[in-house]
């Protein structure tokens, strides 16, 4: 039972961070038809940014809100990032091929890459955290490490905000209109470019509390660190549907629960096979995703 538990913790964690990638590049499938492979990059530098801070912080004195400040400010970088792509990079291909914006996002995942790898060298480092983020409590038997409740209470939050930010603003009526029916909303006279800026600016920000988060989970940063999570968030995005923020939350928790339980149960690297396994029969049974078309932002 104690090993379930904390099996189901960390599934759910893993999912977490799933799902604050997938949810960014579910609003920009949605509204904009594009696939950022530009996000896990994102990622990869926020990482090192919350890393940075907390290494410079030291050890003495720690209270814990180091580590807030480094999430915040790993959110915020994520968001400036993702604001300067769409507008340098992205905006001047609208109207194009969506393979040129794919091939661009993902040219500068590889240059974003290159860059820690130049800076920073590509072996590990380290994550200085606060003591009490490395220690357990203890929930039904089982010892469940910290940072767990730290990963999965964040991930709910940015959910709640994502969904008041659809549901509760103009911009956000906009984008959700959008997802649906973008000529629709042209059609009405509705400039929908400054809601483009909006949502890929929301994901660099999700991905970089994904940055901040991941480097907390795993301890260490390196430069690929983003790599794996990239993967499996487009897992999550085709399981959960393309567009659908509930989708890709639902989905994320199915994958880090069948990753974690079929890496332990059946034999390391199991819970990447099944999950993609997982991913191919959804693409043959049902293309659109458990939420399909009906419910693409919601």
């Amino acid at each position: 039972m104690d090993s379930a538990l904390l099996l189901g913790f960390t599934g759910l964690s893993v999912g977490a961070l799933y799902f604050l990638l997938a949810s960014g590049l579910s609003l920009v499938f949605g509204l904009m038809h594009v696939l950022s492979f530009a996000h896990g990059a994102y990622l990869s530098v926020c990482a090192y940014a919350a890393w940075a801070i907390l290494d410079a912080w030291g050890t003495e004195g720690r209270t814990g809100w180091e580590l807030v400040i480094a999430c915040v400010l790993a959110t915020v970088v994520g968001g400036v990032i993702a604001f300067l792509t769409e507008l340098l990079l992205l905006r001047p291909l609208y109207g194009r091929d969506s393979l040129d914006q794919l091939l661009v996002t993902l040219g500068l995942g590889f240059v974003i890459v290159a860059t820690l790898r130049g800076i920073w060298g590509p072996e590990e480092r380290q994550v200085s955290l606060p003591e009490w983020v490395k220690e357990t409590t203890a929930l039904g038997g089982a010892n469940i490490p910290n940072d767990r409740f730290i990963i999965i209470g964040a991930a709910i939050l940015v959910f709640v905000l994502l969904q008041l930010i659809l549901r509760k603003t103009r911009h956000g009526t906009i984008v959700r209109a959008g997802v649906e029916n973008r000529d629709m909303v042209r059609a009405l006279g509705i400039d929908v470019r400054h809601s483009f800026t909006l949502v890929f600016t929301l994901g660099g920000m999700a991905a970089g509390l994904a940055g901040a988060l991941g480097a907390m989970y795993l301890r260490a940063v390196q430069p690929g660190i983003g790599d794996h999570f990239i993967l499996f968030a487009f897992i999550v995005l085709i399981v959960g549907g393309l567009g659908s923020l509930s989708g890709a939350l639902v989905a994320a928790v199915i994958v880090g629960l069948v990753q974690q339980f079929a890496n332990f149960y059946i034999g390391s690297g199991a819970g990447d096979v099944i999950t993609v396994a997982l991913m191919a029969v959804m693409l043959l049974v049902r293309p659109q995703g458990l939420f399909g078309r009906t419910e693409r932002v919601a």
